[in-house]
């Protein structure tokens, strides 16, 4: 039974029987001693379960197995006698985030180590605005409301201001005939003929983020009109394709197995289709990046393979004044803008630095919006996160691929 020692060594304590990493992002391996070979980062302070230790270089104490195929150096972690405890799945949000998330204010905030002497202490972190944090406590103290963001430091939550994410949602499919309205407003039409609105052959409108059929398309004055009715229905339902986001079927990538998930991600229409070989299982909008191919801010185009996957990560660059945070959030969309967000959550980084992840910030889906990633809904990054290739482990930050379980394939098209 566990844990094991080499016959020769020192057996652990007896009452050894979890292993607790004492600082954030502390490095799990494939193999002791053996770098080269990173599985991913622990979570400071869980309770890892034990099941053995050996000798190897680069670690002057000993290597502890936490896991199947996942070895800690000693030097990093405390061994403790409390049972293993790993944290539960988050519980998320309506809108799929693990925090609610602010901005910062035009006058920026700070942020204090402890908040009993907040008013007393000089701050240990100073916000910028247009500053994100994610914020998980809030607490009363000195007459007002604090939070407490995810690096552990107090903020007035004067200072700050909540973010409003989408609850938009994408769609568990097994074909392709659908549409989403991109347009806030759009025309539906008695016929497949462009300006039937203006002469009195609408029939209605549909809005934003609705899913509607896409039963046949059409060309018709310079554009193409897409039939959303049924088959035999009269009078038949009409509307424009530039009012439409349309995913279309696309073939596996040849190095690909039988039935091994994938994604596409197809510009055109700024949507993203999930597969299992050649069966499209999940579908939806994205928001990706508004640069020219070969631009810092286009999404490169490619087939490449999920290297990363990161429970939260910050991104930044900043320079903004604004007073509420819509229009924080905004302006750090504008060219040359600067911003700096932590904790974004659900990263996946499959071309060097660019990758899936939830964006909080923006609702624009269905529409070239990022500074180069595939920006998500929450609630869509969250399930996306969950189904890839490599999974991530209860108690982990970040896990890395490795022989038996490739990162998941993500074609740009």
């Amino acid at each position: 039974m566990p844990p094991w020692t080499d016959p020769q060594d020192i057996p652990l304590p007896a009452w050894a029987k979890s292993v607790v990493p004492k600082k954030s992002e502390t490095p799990i391996f494939a193999a002791a001693g053996m770098l080269d070979l990173r599985r991913g980062s622990a979570v400071e302070g869980v309770r890892l379960p034990l099941y053995g230790a050996k000798r190897g270089g680069s670690c002057a104490g000993r290597w502890l197995l936490v896991g199947p195929l996942a070895w800690i150096c000693s030097d990093a972690t405390e061994l403790s006698p409390a049972e293993p405890q790993l944290p539960e799945p988050a519980a998320t949000l309506a809108d799929g985030l693990p925090f609610r998330y602010f901005f910062v204010g035009k006058k920026g905030a700070s942020g204090f180590d402890r908040l009993e002497s907040a008013l007393d202490d000089a701050p240990s972190q100073e916000l910028d605005p247009g500053f994100a944090v994610a914020i998980t406590d809030v607490r009363t103290m000195h007459g007002e409301s604090w939070g407490r963001t995810n690096r552990g430091k107090w903020v007035a939550l004067r200072e700050l201001g909540l973010s409003h994410p989408s609850t938009f949602h994408g769609e568990e499919i097994s074909t392709l005939d659908f549409a989403w309205v991109t347009a806030e407003r759009a025309n539906v039409l008695r016929g497949p003929k462009v300006g039937q609105a203006a002469s009195g052959a609408g029939v209605g409108t549909r809005v934003r983020f609705q899913v509607v059929p896409w039963r046949e398309e059409r060309p018709s004055g310079g554009g193409v009109m897409i039939r959303i009715s049924e088959d035999g229905v009269t009078p038949s339902e009409w509307m424009s394709a530039r009012d439409l986001a349309h995913p279309t079927l696309s073939p596996p990538p040849s190095e690909l197995g039988a039935d091994e998930r994938w994604i596409d991600v197809e510009l055109a229409s700024e949507t993203l289709v999930a597969y299992e070989g050649p069966k499209p299982v999940f579908a939806t909008l994205v928001s990706t990046g508004r640069g020219a191919q070969g631009s810092e801010t286009g999404t490169p185009k490619g087939t490449h393979r999920i290297w990363v996957k990161l429970a939260t990560t910050d991104m930044g660059n900043l320079e903004l004044g604004e007073t509420s945070a819509d229009a924080l959030a905004a302006k750090a969309q504008e060219p040359g803008a600067r911003y700096s967000i932590e904790d974004v959550p659900y990263v996946q980084f499959f071309d060097k630095g660019v990758g899936l992840h939830a964006a909080f910030w923006h609702r624009d889906f269905g529409r070239t919006h990022s500074h180069g990633c595939v920006n998500l809904a929450p609630i869509d990054a969250r399930r996306l996160f969950g189904w890839t290739l490599p999974h991530l482990p209860r108690g982990w930050s970040a896990a890395l691929p490795m022989g038996v379980e490739k990162g998941t394939t993500v074609r740009v098209r």
